[in-house]
Order: C-alpha cells, then sequence, then structure tokens
C-alpha cells in the first residue's frame, strides 16, 4: 500500500492537476519553508454561497511539498471558508498516506500553513 501513496506522490509531483494562478480570486496567501526553499502560492475563488468554487496551487519544492498542495486544494473543492479552517494535520496525512518523518512533515504541511493563513486573513479581513 506504500508503494501505491509514494507513486501517488511522484505522479502528482510530476504532473499536478491544479497549479496555476486564479485572477481575480477572494483569497490567495503565500509562504516559505525557509529550512528547505519549499514555496507555496494558493488563490482561492469563492461561489456566492461562500463555498470554494476553485482552488489552485503555485510554487516549487520537494515532491511531498507540491504533492501536498495538489492534493490539498483539490480537496477543498465545496467546502466553506469554515471547512477550510477546520482542516488538520492530520486530513493531510491522510492525502499523502505515508509516514513522514520532523523535516518530512514541514514540507507536507506547508500548503496546509498556507491555506489556512489565506482563509483566516479572509474572515478578519470581513469582520
Amino acid at each position: 500500500m506504500q508503494d501505491f501513496y509514494r507513486e501517488l506522490i511522484v505522479e502528482r509531483y510530476k504532473s499536478p492537476r491544479n497549479k496555476g494562478k486564479l485572477e481575480p480570486n477572494d483569497f490567495t496567501f503565500e509562504d516559505d519553508n525557509p529550512t528547505c526553499g519549499d514555496h507555496i502560492r494558493i488563490d482561492v475563488r469563492l461561489d456566492k454561497d461562500g463555498r470554494v468554487s476553485e482552488a489552485v496551487f503555485d510554487g516549487a519544492g520537494c515532491a511531498i511539498s507540491q504533492a501536498s498542495a495538489d492534493l490539498l486544494v483539490e480537496s477543498i473543492i465545496g467546502k466553506t471558508v469554515a471547512e477550510v479552517q477546520s482542516l488538520s494535520k492530520q486530513d493531510i496525512l491522510d492525502m499523502l498516506g505515508i509516514e513522514l518523518g520532523p523535516v518530512r512533515l514541514k514540507c507536507a504541511l506547508l500548503s496546509l500553513k498556507v491555506l489556512k493563513s489565506g482563509a483566516y486573513g479572509l474572515s478578519a479581513d470581513s469582520e
């Protein structure tokens, strides 16, 4: 089973399905992992009901960071901002399907950090 997930990570790294930029977007955020040089930007567009209608990422880095970003933005389509804000480390680990050491865990979680920062920024802007 681990081999399946490793293949999924390599496939999403080499041929991401959700890479690009959305202009205009309802929220965007980007950040780096300074220890390894990974960079992720996530753009999100909401529909009239406040649900994610489109989401993409852009950036560069290792296979784990790029694959987790691709899987994450795909998983949020149809979710509300509150549901996006409630995503957890375990959600990312479940998507990736493999155990990660501390260094790789930071790579995997960069996209979650970026997404949640954007979502919380949107909430702060609306208050």
